[in-house]
């Protein structure tokens, strides 16, 4: 029997096939924590926090036993051409609340987070090709923000910003990999588009900048500059970093190597 639980999206949970994920938000709550905690018991304080918050009501505990036998039942449907297992079997109780009996791979979360750790390794390694390759593998897994469709909680919504900001950081590892691979020219749309979502993050303008010079484009690199500069100051009220001054400066000045991939990253 085949389980595929994807939060890096659209919340989507297939068993056989079949879809269980319900229509209504707070069962989809918690079929949600559930899944992100996949092989690990979830209590029911932490259940009921997450979908009622501090201010749960009187009957939060009846309320969340209807939740788990609808998730139940959707599971048994799903179940029903698959030979023996029951939903029981899946969706467990144990003393101190629930647990989502799957492989821990079935997460695409915890996919991606396995092929994370292991490219930010080959960038530890200083292994640009190999960290470019994993980090591209892991970052496919992402089908839009964490639980896009759900109204969240306190508990997923700490993981929904946790995964979406590694997912930037592995988005920066990669992109740096391969600009010191020689792939600038590569590059170039991919970093203008995250420039545009992204108005005030330093490193994608820093990327972009170097990506443009290094593809003989100096005065729209240093349009770059000024369009970060001009944002950081209008929302914020502070300049650039010295580091991406710097950069600027090397651009304006000429100062920068287009030879050595690497020279970039040491103005």
């Amino acid at each position: 029997m085949q389980i595929e639980i994807n939060v890096l999206g659209p919340l989507e949970v297939d068993v056989g096939g079949v879809s269980i994920v319900p229509t209504a938000s707070k069962p989809s709550q918690l079929l949600a924590i559930l899944a992100l905690n996949a092989g690990r018991v979830v209590t029911v304080n932490t259940l009921t926090n997450e979908i009622w918050g501090s201010h749960p009501p009187r009957s939060d505990v009846a309320t969340l036993h209807t939740y788990i036998l609808k998730l139940r039942r959707n599971l048994d449907m799903a179940l029903a051409d698959q030979g023996g297992l029951t939903a029981k079997d899946i969706l467990i109780t144990r003393r101190a609340g629930y647990l989502l009996a799957v492989e821990p791979t079935a997460v695409d979360a915890i996919r991606y987070e396995q092929l994370s750790s292991a490219g930010r390794q080959a960038v530890n390694d200083s292994d640009h090709e190999r960290a470019s390759r994993t980090l591209a593998e892991a970052l496919r897994l992402w089908r839009g923000p964490a639980l896009a469709d759900l109204p969240i909680g306190p508990q997923l919504a700490i993981e929904a910003m946790r995964l979406d900001e590694n997912r930037l950081g592995d988005l920066h590892l990669r992109i740096e990999a391969d600009l010191k691979l020689g792939r600038h020219h590569q590059l170039l749309g991919e970093l203008a588009t995250l420039c545009v979502r992204h108005p005030m993050l330093e490193n994608f303008c820093v990327q972009h900048m170097i990506a443009l010079y290094r593809s003989g484009r100096q005065s729209q690199s240093l349009a770059a500059y000024r369009r970060l500069r001009a944002e950081m100051v209008e929302h914020l009220g502070v300049e650039p970093s010295p580091r991406v001054r710097h950069l600027h400066h090397a651009i304006l000045t000429g100062q920068l190597s287009v030879e050595d991939p690497n020279a970039m990253y040491n103005v």
